[in-house]
């Protein structure tokens, strides 16, 4: 972590110096400073505009979390349903985003379920792959064993498959976080009356890059929220996974 602290310092610092030295105008790069003022001049609004974005990010990924879960699980019992789903789940990473965005706001026009749409597209996938890779990657010999004393497909599931599938999934839950802030600001940018998203749009029409580069900020630290808030979940759901995720490394 200091590392990176360290490097975001030294970029910040550079950004700063040549903003002074080169005379640049705010309207194309404002310095961190003024970024920083001006939002905070701006937090009110700022502010309603991140609890918009964070609502529909908190909804639509979760959304997305029931949906990876129920056909995973689908998937794991039925290796019919593997060969059937899989490639369709591969397959919907390919739609463009930026195609398919503005088509949810024509048929769905600028409400909820447009931008939920949008964010389940965008993080579904790798939550998807993460469970039925991990209920894969089970201990075949530790299931044989549980079958062998009468215990059911459920429990094999439930006491070998499910704990097994936790260190990966909590791996994609990390990545599917951060995709869902950029999908739900990518979805307001396109259409909405509320979020960072068209706030980014409106300042953006009216030159104020610093409020847009304040956003952005926003933006960034929601997502650093979230992708850390995976941890404090983690540790008290599968206190195991984080280990488990060490050694692989390892």
């Amino acid at each position: 972590m200091a590392p990176a602290l360290a490097a975001v310092a030294v970029l910040v610092a550079i950004w700063q110096i040549y903003v002074e030295v080169s005379g640049i105008r705010p309207q194309l790069l404002p310095s961190p400073v003024r970024v920083v003022e001006q939002g905070w001049a701006h937090r009110a609004e700022i502010g309603t505009h991140a609890a918009a974005t964070l609502q529909v990010t908190l909804i639509g990924f979760g959304v997305s979390l029931v949906l990876a879960w129920a056909l995973a699980i689908l998937v794991d019992f039925s290796p019919a349903l593997r060969r059937a789903f899989v490639p369709l789940f591969v397959a919907s990473q390919t739609l463009p985003i930026i195609a398919i965005a503005p088509l949810m706001i024509i048929w769905f026009g600028f409400g909820l379920l447009p931008k939920v749409l949008v964010i389940a597209l965008v993080t579904f996938f790798p939550m998807a792959i993460g469970l039925i890779e991990g209920f894969a990657a089970a201990d075949r010999e530790a299931g044989a064993l549980l079958r062998s004393m009468g215990a059911s497909r459920r429990q094999v599931f439930r006491y070998v498959r499910l704990p097994s599938a936790l260190p990966r999934f909590f791996t994609a839950l990390r990545i599917g976080i951060t995709y869902a802030v950029v999908g739900a600001v990518f979805a307001e940018y396109v259409g909405a009356s509320q979020g960072l998203g068209i706030y980014m749009n409106l300042q953006k029409n009216s030159f104020r890059t610093d409020l847009v580069l304040a956003a952005v900020l926003v933006t960034a630290l929601i997502s650093i929220a979230l992708y850390l808030l995976t941890f404090a979940v983690e540790r008290v759901v599968a206190p195991w996974a984080r280990a488990e995720n060490r050694n692989s490394r390892g």
